[in-house]
């Protein structure tokens, strides 16, 4: 496994043009959920290449960036065990070196739900996916389903800037108790993980309740918004049914519609969905 820290060292590596190339973006304290990601791109590509960068430009000034879990030596030891082909760790200071003002604006796409509550997220995210992008210049790039509204942003920029990737969206992968997995969780206490359980519980309802043939958003979501705040440790930021693309919010479901949450738990922010299927 080759790991590099420039990116003018990567661009020294050649393919052969028949080569097929995939790249898992992270952010490191690398999960399972990351994992299961690099184990799509292995069984599809012939190269397998990790990034791992904490992007400053998607944190907001009250946000995590500098308590955000760094680990690098265990994540390296976990890619290596997964056949990584190469690791790209840039610094900061060279993704956005002085002088650097360029940014990639989403639009009303970044402003609703998480950019709501993040103001410059998405723009930050999208900035730094078009950057690895063509840097990379992968085949295939993978990212997971759980950040729902972040999919719909790198699709967006993918098809409307023609950057050529094919974007593979894998499954969430969740704990025992249907908790989604996150960096983030490192952060919830024992009682706090218990109480993050609610999150898929509601979530899964709400989907059986439309199978069972409820198909009137402001039902589901008024009712599951109850149950939320019946548990006092639970602040909702929001529950909403949209559609995958824009993320309009939808008053009939249908097949393929999402079903959104944000909470904060303590002092962590949790984001997770479903899909209607």
């Amino acid at each position: 496994m080759q790991i590099i820290e420039s990116i003018e060292d990567f661009r020294k590596i050649s393919h052969k043009k028949e080569t097929k190339v995939g790249l898992v973006p992270t952010m490191g304290a690398l999960h399972e959920g990351h994992l299961s990601l690099v184990r799509a791109a292995r069984r599809e590509n012939d190269i397998v290449l990790v990034t791992i960068f904490v992007n400053p430009t998607q944190f907001g000034p009250e946000e995590d960036f500098l308590q955000y879990p760094r680990n690098i030596e265990r994540d390296l030891d976990l890619l290596k065990k997964e056949d990584v082909d190469i690791v790209l760790i840039p610094t900061v200071d060279e993704m956005y070196p002085d002088g650097f003002s360029t940014t990639v604006n989403i639009g009303k796409l970044s402003e609703k739900f998480e950019g709501q509550f993040r103001p410059g997220h998405f723009n930050g995210v999208a900035t730094v996916v078009t950057k690895l992008l063509s840097i990379c210049r992968p085949n295939v790039a993978y990212f997971g389903a759980k950040d729902a509204q972040q999919c719909a942003v790198i699709n967006k920029i993918n098809k409307e800037l023609n950057l050529g990737v094919e974007i593979s969206i894998q499954p969430t992968v969740r704990d025992e108790n249907g908790l989604a997995l996150s960096s983030r969780n490192y952060y919830l206490s024992d009682s706090e993980k218990t109480t993050a359980n609610l999150i898929f519980h509601t979530l899964n309802k709400m989907h059986k309740s439309w199978k069972n043939g409820i198909t009137n958003s402001k039902i589901l979501t008024n009712q599951a918004i109850s149950t939320l705040q019946s548990d006092k440790s639970i602040e909702l930021h929001y529950l909403a049914i949209v559609d995958s693309e824009h993320f309009e919010e939808v008053d009939t479901l249908k097949y393929d519609n999402l079903i959104i949450i944000a909470v904060k738990i303590g002092s962590t922010r949790l984001i997770d969905n479903i899909t209607l299927t």
